[in-house]
This record gives C-alpha cells, structure tokens and sequence, in this order.
C-alpha cells in the first residue's frame, strides 16, 4: 500500500444527509443529519443532528429525546452560553458546534494620521483565516480558530466545519485546525471548491470528513 493509500484508509467519514430527502430507515448510527420536521423519529439512530439556526430549545428537545450530540450552528454566534448551558445539563461529549466557514476578504485602506507627508496602504488583517459565516451565508468577521476555542472552553466537544477549500491556502488552514483541534474536528469541504478531497486528506490533513453524497462518490472513486 502507497502513502496516498495509507492516508486514505485512515480517513473517518460520516454520511452528511437531509433528512427530508432520506427515508428514515435508511439513516444509520454513522450519519450526521441535518434538523428538519419529523427528524425526531430517528434522533437516537444517527450519529448527531446539525442545527444550522435552531435555538437552545429546539436541541434540548432533540437531546432529551437521545439524540446522541447536536451540533449548535447560528445560535451559537448569537449567545455562547447556549453552549455552556447544554453542556452543563447533558455532558460535554453531547454537544458540537457547527460552523460554515469562508476565506476572510481583504480590505485595504490608507493610513495618514502618523505622518502626513506619507500614505501607507494597511490591510485590514495580514494572515489568511476563515471567518464564521451566520445560516444564510452572510460574513460575521468572527474568526473560525479563535472562535472555536472559546466555545471548547464553554464545552462544546465537536466541532463540524463548512468550507470550500481553494487552493494551497485553505489546504493551510485547514491542517492548521487539524493540528488544533484532532479528533474533535469534523470538516465538510464544499462540492464547489477546487482542491479535490484527496489533497485535503493529504496535504490540508482532513482526517474526518462529513460528505454529502456526491463528495462520498469522489471519494470512493479516489481510493
């Protein structure tokens, strides 16, 4: 077996589904599915149930039920604290966050208060990163890595991320996550970015993955 081979049997992968789309028998104990009417039936059969902007009442609902962990998406970004309070009530190990993610976008301006024989053309921030986006994809500024950390303090345990990766620097920040975060880390690259999924494994260090079908296509296809 060749390196790529090797990088590749170690992947974890979780099917990523709508649960309208799927018939309920079908979902199984290694699927991640997003919170929709009538999920409630198979909250204890998945392996967890995103909420892209449901509130702390809608999962304590699904967590009572036993659903195994939900992953607390725009909520989240709105009051941190949902995540202390569900980690506190039901254990740290049943609570993720989720968190759809973009390249922050450079702005440029220039600086003329220091000395006004010069203008200097300063970039609103100097490293790449990823900035967490709210459910309808607008921009929050709030950057992924830091934010992340916070709300692990707060006892989030799980951390699913959404993000398209594009080139060498997405590849970069996305091992820099992996390196951060390990095994708490879930990464779901977006169908429309151009790295394919074998580079991510192997040069952005994606080691568990939550695909969509037509990702886990790719991916089988790859091996």
């Amino acid at each position: 077996m060749d390196n790529a081979q090797q990088e590749k049997s170690a992947v974890v992968v979780r099917h990523l589904r709508h649960f309208a789309d799927a018939d309920a028998a079908t979902i199984g104990a290694d699927d991640l599915v997003f919170d929709a009417p009538g999920v409630e039936a198979i909250a204890d059969a998945c392996a967890g149930i995103v909420l892209t902007d449901g509130d702390e009442q809608r999962a304590t609902t699904l967590l009572n039920i036993g659903a195994p962990r939900v992953f607390i998406g725009e909520a989240a970004l709105r009051d941190s604290s949902i995540i202390q309070r569900l980690a506190a009530a039901f254990g740290t190990e049943r609570v993720g966050v989720y968190a759809p993610a973009q390249r922050q976008s450079v702005s440029w301006s220039f600086e003329t208060v220091s000395n006004a024989d010069f203008r200097t053309v300063t970039p609103s921030h100097c490293e790449p990163a990823w900035e967490v986006l709210l459910a309808d994809g607008t921009p929050t500024g709030t950057l992924l890595a830091w934010w992340l950390g916070a709300l692990r303090e707060l006892g989030a345990s799980q951390f699913l991320v959404r993000a398209a990766i594009d080139d060498d620097t997405d590849l970069n920040l996305c091992a820099g996550l992996v390196e951060r975060y390990g095994d708490a880390l879930w990464l779901e690259p977006l169908a429309g970015g151009e790295v394919p999924l074998a580079e991510c494994i192997r040069y952005g260090q994606a080691r568990q993955l939550a695909l969509r079908d037509d990702r886990a296509i790719e991916l089988r296809e790859a091996a």
